[in-house]
């Protein structure tokens, strides 16, 4: 399969309100259109995951970012075009997304992607895209395509061919917390 039709595919099961496994600039993710209450649902059941644990979403642009977050402190611009390595910032009160990926304090991280498959597939779907790590809740992450349990891999409605063979092992990515008034506060 080229690397076009598997976007595509990728693609329409999410606006199809499926759910898709596949790679990211960080670790291996389950992913859905990010304003679909009931796709988020179905990954935290997938996940097993606790509703009051947010899953992080990704972005293809500066843009992107501005759409859903009215205020971006100044010094998170610095942070990200300072970052070396993939940052999620964590915002304070994101908008035109599923409540149910907000933290309790109303927050959420957001990552702009500058990997090709990730960022192809936010461009093409013109929605934030759930990016949560391909396990079930309180296992390790799977860092290459070779890691992904079973369990994982059956749930979704689509898996990604590109970089299957990819056996780079890859880590997170770093979190920040920026609130209003320009506060900072390292997650991970």
């Amino acid at each position: 399969m080229t690397l076009e039709e598997d976007i595509r595919q990728a693609v329409e099961c999410l606006k199809k309100g499926g759910i898709i496994l596949y790679p990211t600039d960080t670790v291996w993710g389950i992913g859905c259109d990010a304003t679909n209450p009931d796709a988020v649902k179905k990954i935290y059941d997938l996940k097993r995951r606790a509703e009051s644990k947010s899953m992080l979403v990704l972005v293809e642009s500066d843009g992107a970012l501005e759409r859903i977050v009215d205020d971006i402190p100044e010094v998170a611009w610095e942070l990200i075009d300072a970052a070396v390595n993939p940052l999620t910032v964590i915002y304070d009160h994101p908008k035109h997304l599923a409540p149910e990926l907000l933290a309790p304090d109303g927050s959420l991280g957001i990552r702009i992607t500058s990997e090709k498959y990730s960022n192809e597939l936010c461009r093409r779907l013109r929605r934030p895209l759930v990016s949560t790590s391909a396990n079930i809740s309180g296992d390790k992450a799977a860092r290459v395509y070779g890691e992904i349990s079973e369990q994982i891999i059956s749930g979704v409605d689509y898996v990604a061919t590109y970089r299957r063979d990819d056996n780079s092992p890859a880590a997170p990515s770093n979190i920040i917390k920026v609130s209003g008034g320009g506060l900072i506060k390292i997650i991970r």
